[in-house]
């Protein structure tokens, strides 16, 4: 049934909306200040106070800038404390323009294969429109950046540094994507017109060269070999010579990511605890690790990560960080602004419903570095961000732990913290596969 908006009913609802004070008060506040400013809780700031009964040191947080590689500086993080700690460095960074340039480069084959797998398929089929929406872009899953790292190592920061366009990924982003689209017009158009298998190879090796021409360009060129000094925190002068990126990381990380598990919290139908998931057409490197993620209740989630902390090692975690938080004070908290009450609109879903109908999704990942226990129940947790030192406490948030419940989806951990009966199912070779737009598949 159609049925438009009548002036009668207009003018009813302006003589509603005017008969009720708090309109009024609301409506001079949010005027003048915006809808956040007006409701923003000072309560909430004094209650999620920076001191927590487990707090790792962790050192100076580093600055992602203009550019979409939480999910690789996380990672990154969670490396380079280990580093700083055992080696004696101080403010100590791993090079996010290298694990940049890789997956940007494994992306590209990524995209030509999904595109050569999808060529018979109109365009009109959502799994094709899907893919060309965006071709690659700079988020992330943890599987994935360990892809990167299993194939390509690591390196200091010092050996490939930062460049303009991995620190301000848009143009490169713009022009990447548009050659990507462009080489899908010339892959389909082959696949269509029944060339061989050979020349459709030659012609994607063609693609991937000008694909590494552009990145080389905007990011430098990834070295093969290189040496390492630094002076430690006792002032002694070390020097490593002739690393590789994979010896690198075998000598100063060290640990085995297969060890790692996607643990996440996603308490809808269709996607019942205790079970493995896997996402179509989501990831990096082809032949590389699989993004598999076990889903569990939140109490298992929390507990999963307070065990990974006791044990002194820090927690990659994905959020929606957008979702009631400050950027400014670093507080991530359910109460931080009442805007309910400053609008009269009640907003209340519950965290499946969310994911559900597609208000909420992981779309930032961050370290968590330290949580405060009070009667060994977790209050709120300590967040090394990844946005430099300007905002919040030198860089780290405050998480109240109601707002881990609603908003946090996804933490990485060792397996070696699972009971048993999680061990079992993820040595499963089996994981229910979702839709390539599921929110699970989120890039961070």
């Amino acid at each position: 049934m159609t049925k438009e908006i009548s002036l009668d009913q207009i003018k009813q609802f302006n003589s509603t909306y005017y008969a009720s004070k708090n309109h009024l008060i609301s409506q001079r506040a949010v005027m003048k200040n915006g809808i956040l400013a007006a409701s923003e809780n000072q309560s909430s700031l004094v209650k999620n106070n920076p001191v927590f009964s487990i707090d790792l040191d962790t050192g100076k947080v580093a600055n992602q800038k203009q550019s979409g590689r939480c999910w690789m500086f996380a990672a990154l993080n969670t490396f380079r404390h280990h580093i700083s700690e055992t080696f004696q460095i101080k403010d100590f960074e791993l090079s996010q323009n290298h694990t940049f340039f890789w997956d940007k480069f494994e992306k590209a084959n990524y995209f030509y294969e999904n595109i050569l797998n999808t060529a018979t398929k109109p365009l009109s089929c959502r799994k094709v429109a899907f893919l060309l929406q965006t071709p690659q872009q700079d988020g992330g899953q943890w599987d994935m950046l360990v892809a990167i790292i299993q194939k390509y190592g690591i390196v200091p920061k010092t050996v490939m540094p930062e460049t303009f366009s991995s620190s301000q990924s848009r143009d490169l982003n713009e022009f990447l994507n548009k050659k990507l689209r462009k080489d899908a017009i010339s892959l389909r158009q082959m696949v269509e017109n029944e060339q061989s298998i050979e020349e459709i190879s030659k012609a994607k090796e063609g693609m991937l060269q000008e694909v590494y021409n552009l990145l080389a360009t905007s990011l430098g060129t990834p070295p093969e070999q290189f040496d390492f000094s630094y002076v430690d925190t006792d002032g002694n002068y070390q020097l490593k010579q002739n690393l590789t990126p994979l010896s690198f990381y075998d000598e100063f990380v060290g640990r085995n990511l297969s060890d790692y598990v996607s643990i996440i919290n996603a308490p809808t139908k269709d996607k019942p605890y205790n079970q493995m998931y896997a996402v179509e057409l989501l990831g990096n490197v082809v032949g590389g690790k699989e993004v598999r993620h076990l889903n569990v209740d939140i109490n298992t989630f929390k507990n999963l990560a307070i065990e990974q902390l006791k044990a002194d090692e820090a927690v990659w975690f994905g959020c929606d960080v957008g979702q009631s938080s400050t950027k400014d004070s670093g507080i991530m908290a359910t109460d931080v602004f009442s805007v309910s009450e400053t609008l009269d609109v009640d907003y209340t879903m519950t965290k499946a419903e969310r994911l559900d109908y597609g208000e909420s999704l992981m779309t930032h990942a961050m370290v968590i570095t330290g949580v405060d226990l009070v009667n060994d129940v977790p209050t709120k947790w300590k967040v090394e961000n990844s946005w430099g030192d300007k905002v919040g406490t030198k860089g780290y948030f405050v998480m109240s732990d109601e707002w881990l419940d609603e908003y946090t989806y996804q933490i990485v951990i060792n397996k070696k913290f699972l009971p048993k009966e999680l061990l079992d199912v993820i040595e499963k070779d089996d994981a229910t596969l979702l839709k390539p737009w599921d929110p699970m598949g989120a890039l961070a």
